[in-house]
């Protein structure tokens, strides 16, 4: 199944978590320092929150999460046979994931990643990609 992944930056991480969990009626499906995120049955979305008190915006980036890394290599190849420039990260890790995935631009410069996670990781390091207004 796939699903869109809304990121947002937030000020405070406890407030927004009660705040979310009450509002989709599920809790974290992982939670770290200044991190969680809610996979969301219904409507199907993942939930990302950043802490992050110092962004100049609510809005981290925007994402469609699927289930394989021959998922995100077709999208790759769907956006580039349309024309649009497309970023590879393979195995990155990010989000505390190791994950596969692309990222592209909208015309308002809104970061939109398609990916996989492929295994859980200890570290929330971020590649090249989300430096900035993204991750």
């Amino acid at each position: 199944m796939s699903r869109l992944q809304l990121a947002l930056n937030v000020n405070e991480m406890d407030a927004a978590v009660a705040f979310y969990s009450k509002l989709f009626g599920t809790e974290p499906a992982k939670r770290r320092p200044g991190y969680a995120n809610f996979a969301i049955a219904e409507p199907p979305l993942k939930l990302v929150l950043f802490e992050n008190p110092a962004a100049t915006g609510k809005l981290n980036h925007l994402g469609i999460e699927v289930e394989s890394s021959e998922q995100v290599v077709a999208a790759s190849d769907r956006l580039k046979q349309s024309n649009l420039a497309v970023r590879a990260e393979p195995q990155t890790t990010c989000c505390y994931a190791l994950q596969d995935k692309i990222w592209v631009s909208d015309p308002d410069g809104d970061e939109w990643e398609v990916y996989t996670v492929l295994q859980d990781s200890p570290t929330f390091a971020c590649g090249g990609a989300e430096s900035g207004s993204s991750c």
